[in-house]
């Protein structure tokens, strides 16, 4: 077991992380509550002590008074049996509820109230004897020389009356910090409404990414009005550097867009004298010539693949006309037939009109259908439909193949992906085209697991040309 002093901090540390969690309304209500609580114990205890201590002086006052009038109107007659004459004990005593006795110094009972207690032989002339107050009186009685007049009074009123005085003061007590707490909340959340703005404003923000908005000030120059310049400030910094980066990033795009562009016309002059080298070169000077030609058409597929992607980011976008997805689909599939490698090929496409660039759906749907074949071993059935349904023209490009790891299906439609790795001979972004093909014309492309649980599915939902269009 651990140490007492080991206990205690950890119990204050566990207090404080508490603490911290709360709302920061909360705290402050609670310190007002708290402060208030402190305040209310203090005064409620200096009044209590005071008030009971008079209320007992009070009552001792009113018993000796009370003692001093009874001994001047009582009187003893002597004789054998000595008697009091005088008021009615009983009747004096009963209103308030008073015990009377009168003795002899030797402590001969010579009359009293019914039900009296024996207070004991005569004392002092005020003494507390078991809850009571009594007064004693010294009566003259010839000839047996003197008597004691003993009046008590029980102190079980007077307490009584303290302990409600006590239970007022302690309830004054906690509705007083109840209220405090109550109170403490409503002026913390007043105070705190300028900041609650403050986050409405930057939830707006982040909602609609403009950093341009306005931050609400308040009307009083605190740490509130502080906090609201800082914040705008730092969204002035914020927005300049947005522009800068856009800026950057949309000459960035449109280089690299020039850039491609300008690179096919040589890459198309390389690639004929290549052709022409290897048709009239022999031997190893021919085998050299072809190799660099095989690598100059990559790179031609690899800058156009480029070029398309940098014209998508630089929204740049070809001429859009009514185009047959089916004959696309159809084209597409009897370009690649010859290089499927024994895969089952096969379209069935329905008439779909789109409003499209050719050459881009031509590439997006031979992607496709190429994606496919790479990533399924020989014999694995491709399929490639085109239906019409709702306003939209689905084209759905499926396989039995393997199907796609589940840590890379996130990620099938980003750049520089291979769903190979490294040795999978494509360039990546095969699918990246197909993404930006299908947004470019105002559609979507997901992919998901083959109709039967096995092999991977893309499905391309675009918007049908409207009659007339």
């Amino acid at each position: 077991m651990g140490s007492p002093g080991s206990f205690i901090r950890s119990a204050a540390r566990a207090t404080s992380s508490a603490y911290r969690r709360l709302p920061i309304r909360w705290r402050l209500a609670g310190g007002s509550a708290a402060l208030t609580l402190v305040i209310l114990l203090g005064f409620a205890l200096i009044v209590g002590v005071l008030t009971t201590r008079q209320m007992r002086h009070d009552f001792n006052d009113q018993v000796r008074q009370t003692a001093d009038t009874l001994r001047d109107r009582l009187v003893v007659r002597p004789g054998r049996n000595p008697q009091c004459v005088g008021p009615d004990l009983d009747t004096f005593g009963s209103a308030e509820t008073a015990q009377i006795r009168v003795v002899t110094l030797d402590g001969v009972l010579l009359c009293r109230t019914r039900g009296a207690r024996d207070f004991g032989l005569p004392r002092s002339d005020s003494s507390d004897i078991a809850g009571y107050r009594v007064e004693s009186r010294l009566l003259p009685v010839p000839p047996l020389g003197r008597a004691v007049l003993q009046f008590a009074r029980p102190y079980s009123d007077v307490d009584r009356t303290a302990r409600k005085v006590w239970l007022f003061l302690a309830l004054g007590v906690l509705a007083g910090a109840a209220l405090a707490l109550l109170a403490g909340l409503a002026v913390a959340r007043r105070a705190m409404r300028p900041i609650a703005e403050l986050t409405t404003t930057a939830r707006e923000i982040e909602h609609t990414r403009d950093p341009s908005r306005r931050v609400p000030h308040a009307e009083a120059e605190d740490e509130v009005a502080e906090l609201a310049r800082t914040l705008e400030g730092m969204l002035h910094a914020l927005g300049e550097a947005r522009t800068e980066t856009e800026t950057t990033l949309a000459r960035q795009r449109a280089f690299v867009a020039d850039a491609s562009h300008e690179l096919r016309t040589p890459l198309t002059s390389v690639l004929a004298n290549l052709e022409y080298l290897a048709d009239q070169l022999e031997g190893e000077r021919a085998e050299a010539a072809r190799s660099a030609l095989r690598s100059s058409r990559r790179m031609k597929r690899l800058v156009a693949d480029l070029l398309l992607l940098a014209r998508a980011d630089a929204g740049r976008t070809a001429a859009h006309r009514p185009t047959d997805i089916a004959a696309v689909v159809t084209e597409a599939a009897a370009e690649l037939e010859p290089v499927s490698e024994d895969h089952l090929l096969s379209v069935q496409a329905e008439p779909a009109i789109v409003s499209g660039a050719r050459d881009d759906l031509h590439r997006m749907v031979a992607n496709l259908i190429e994606n496919a074949i790479t990533h399924t071993p020989q014999g694995t059935a491709v399929r490639a439909s085109v239906s019409r349904a709702d306003g939209e023209v689905r084209l759905v490009v499926e396989d039995d193949g393997p199907g796609i790891a589940s840590a890379l299906a996130p990620r099938v439609f980003e750049r520089f992906v291979r769903g190979g790795g490294e040795r999978a001979g494509s360039s990546g972004l095969g699918l990246a085209i197909v993404r930006a093909v299908a947004e470019a014309h105002g559609g979507t492309v997901v992919v998901e697991p083959g109709g039967n649980g096995a092999g991977t599915r893309f499905l391309v939902r675009l918007p049908a040309a409207k009659a007339g269009g």
